[in-house]
């Protein structure tokens, strides 16, 4: 009788195994509540590897917001409370913990690699910026995936869309990845004889003054690079510079996906597609044991290139057919359903 016992409470025991897999906990460190597409991203690529909320994974988000103002004492602030909170999450002994944006991760990895803990980042345009070896390889204990996209490339696409162009206007602001954009994309764009005039702008500041400025310089185009001031107080600053634009009828090209209509172009990696790859890397990390360090840096093979025709039709530009049969409409972008109204 007892051994028949001890049989069917072994029989059970075994049955029950599945009911103990493994349960994957991973903390986020976030900087702007900006990036929602890339966390989207994470967790699909995650889901795609078997990795899923609700079944094998528990996932704690921290966001900490960035003020509109870009004075030292915000940066300060803001460095603090990413040391703050990624002490916090330390405490938390998670499996992995993925950091969004440039900020998040340069501050924080290496508190986390001394404990021990892999990681991976995304939505960072210049990965040497956050401490990567090079554009391909990270370092011990980390790894990620990138924004970044060959300025010359996204130039070679402008000038193919816009023959005529030989100065562009950009303004940007102190945000790491503008700055690094803006600087190669001089370079490059040179060598299609475009001339990248730059005008730096504390993100409090109205772009106003500074489009009527580069106005007056008779350039061809706007471009806009990766830049969250764009993106603050609800676009504001993307509709003044569209506004003016589409009054002066010049073509606005950004390099990045962005939640408002009004460029005819927007080309670059697209943070959904970015936040995949991550989510892919960190499956590998989890499921298989590998290295983060053993991981290459990943970016988006093929660029994004979407195409807004109802600003072209505006602003009275006829796009060459070779460029629209490679772009898809500015409605089909990852943040598409966010989109706004002209």
């Amino acid at each position: 009788m007892i051994k028949r016992l001890a049989l069917i409470l072994c029989i059970l025991f075994t049955m029950a195994q599945p009911c103990l897999a493994k349960v994957y906990h991973i903390e986020v460190l976030q900087v702007t509540d900006l990036l929602q597409d890339a966390y989207t991203g994470f967790l699909e690529g995650l889901r795609e590897n078997g990795i899923e909320v609700g079944k094998d994974l528990i996932i704690n988000r921290h966001i900490i917001a960035a003020s509109v103002d870009s004075s030292l004492w915000d940066k300060v602030m803001i460095y603090l409370k990413i040391k703050k909170t990624a002490s916090l999450m330390v405490r938390q002994k998670p499996d992995l913990v993925l950091t969004i944006s440039t900020p998040a991760t340069k501050y924080s990895k290496d508190k986390f690699i001394t404990a021990g803990i892999p990681v991976v980042f995304t939505c960072v345009a210049m990965p040497q910026a956050v401490g990567c070896q090079s554009i391909e390889r990270a370092g011990p204990g980390f790894t990620g995936a990138t924004l970044y996209v060959n300025s010359k490339g996204l130039f070679e696409i402008t000038k193919a869309a816009l023959p005529n162009t030989k100065t562009m206007a950009m303004i940007h602001s102190d945000d790491d990845n503008a700055i690094a954009f803006a600087e190669e994309a001089q370079e490059k764009a040179s060598e299609f004889g475009i001339k990248v005039i730059t005008k730096r702008m504390s993100r409090s500041s109205n772009i106003e003054p500074a489009v009527k400025e580069m106005i007056a310089k008779k350039i061809d185009a706007f471009g806009i690079p990766p830049d969250v001031y764009y993106a603050l107080k609800n676009c504001r600053n993307a509709k003044i510079l569209k506004e003016y634009a589409f009054r002066y009828k010049i073509p606005i090209i950004v390099y990045a996906s962005y939640p408002f209509a009004g460029a005819i172009l927007y080309i670059g990696s697209e943070f959904y597609e970015v936040g995949k790859l991550s989510g892919s890397q960190a499956a590998l990390i989890l499921k298989n044991g590998v290295k983060p360090g053993d991981i290459p840096v990943m970016r988006q093979k093929e660029l994004s290139i979407h195409v807004d025709m109802d600003a072209a039709k505006r602003l009275g530009i006829k796009l060459p057919l070779d460029i629209l049969q490679i772009a898809k409409p500015i409605s089909s972008m990852a943040s598409g359903k966010e989109v706004m109204e002209q």
